[in-house]
């Protein structure tokens, strides 16, 4: 079986196909970073549009990279949600109409699902049960995961995710769009002692995230500084440095915590987040200190993409699961209503 898979849930255009039998076949992604880099943040019209514009030339592209004919693919996958709205209707609307056209079946999955799944793409693959530290730019959820479909959310941000504070903090500290690899970058450069910032929640037995106060601390950090350019441009580093350290400690913190609160053994890093290379070497330190098997997805499968959306659309589809002509989507939708 051969799902073509297409995710355009907000600024990347991705397409893939997988085949239940030899794994991933080929994928292409588009990335808007360009397009939106002029207005410091994404335009929900102008992502709109330019999925638009992608969705076929990638379609045929992974479709020749794959040597399979349109005639050759089995059912469709593609995002229904969460996401921007008019961008999640551009992919439903070519996922609907290749299917009619095609007379095979098309269904929607759940965009966090397919980041979650993602690890799975790879050769050395988890297995359920496992606990999921899902962290990206809109999300910071810590999910236990007993089985396709079956999920208990443990703990989530309360205002800011994990991303979104990255982004934030990048952007005042002038680093431009997107910021939360720029600020990583600079971070290299920085020394993570120089600067005191609070690790927020940390200390509390909930597994809830909290980074909105952290951002602003670093802020007002920032704000605060008055030396000259070159001690400034040394202390701008030194507090890229702090902040990633920070959330890192809370995040592999809070990580631990729902380990022993689970019982569980493997851990799961997805989302954008996880291609950080400070959350990654303190991850792998897990098996260590915890016993903790940790696994992320490949750098490119990070961001958004189609492989993980074909990938998760083929194991529902497998299952037997199927929906009718109806194309909907649903901008917000909690992960944990795929359990009810």
């Amino acid at each position: 079986m051969i799902t073509l898979g297409i995710e355009s849930s907000c600024d990347e255009t991705g397409l893939a196909l997988y085949c239940s039998q030899r794994g991933l076949l080929s994928h292409a992604l588009f990335s808007q970073i360009d397009l939106h880099a002029l207005y410091g943040g994404v335009v929900p019209e102008l992502a709109s549009r330019d999925h638009i514009k992608r969705l076929v030339p990638l379609t045929r592209q992974v479709c020749a990279e794959a040597n399979i004919e349109l005639s050759g693919i089995s059912n469709v996958a593609y995002t229904r949600g969460p996401g921007l709205a008019g961008a999640l209707l551009t992919g439903a609307m070519m996922a609907r109409s290749l299917a009619w056209s095609l007379g095979i079946p098309a269904l929607g999955v759940h965009h966090l699902e397919g980041h979650l799944l993602a690890p799975m793409l790879e050769e050395h693959a988890p297995d359920f049960p496992l606990v999921c530290l899902l962290v990206s730019g809109g999300h910071t959820q810590l999910i236990v995961v007993r089985a396709l479909g079956h999920y208990q959310l443990l703990g989530e941000s309360i205002d800011d995710a994990a991303g979104e504070a990255f982004d934030k903090t990048a952007k005042m500290l002038g680093l431009g769009y997107p910021g939360g690899a720029a600020l990583s970058a600079l971070a290299r450069s920085g020394d993570a002692s120089t600067v005191s910032l609070p690790r927020p929640m940390l200390d509390r037995p909930n597994l809830d995230f909290s980074f909105s106060g952290l951002k602003t601390a670093a802020i007002t950090r920032w704000k605060a500084f008055s030396g000259n350019e070159p001690e400034r441009e040394q202390f701008k580093a030194d507090l890229a440095a702090s902040f990633e350290l920070a959330v890192v400690d809370v995040l592999i913190g809070k990580s631990i915590k729902a380990m022993k609160q689970s019982g569980l053994s493997t851990l799961v890093i997805s989302g954008g987040v996880s291609a950080n290379q400070t959350l990654r070497v303190r991850a792998d330190a897990l098996k260590a200190s915890h016993d903790i098997d940790v696994f992320y997805p490949r750098l490119e499968f990070c961001t958004d993409n189609g492989a993980m959306i074909a990938l998760a659309g083929s194991k529902r589809l497998q299952n037997g699961e199927s929906e009718d002509l109806e194309v909907s989507v649903q901008p917000r939708w909690s992960l944990e209503a795929l359990s009810g």
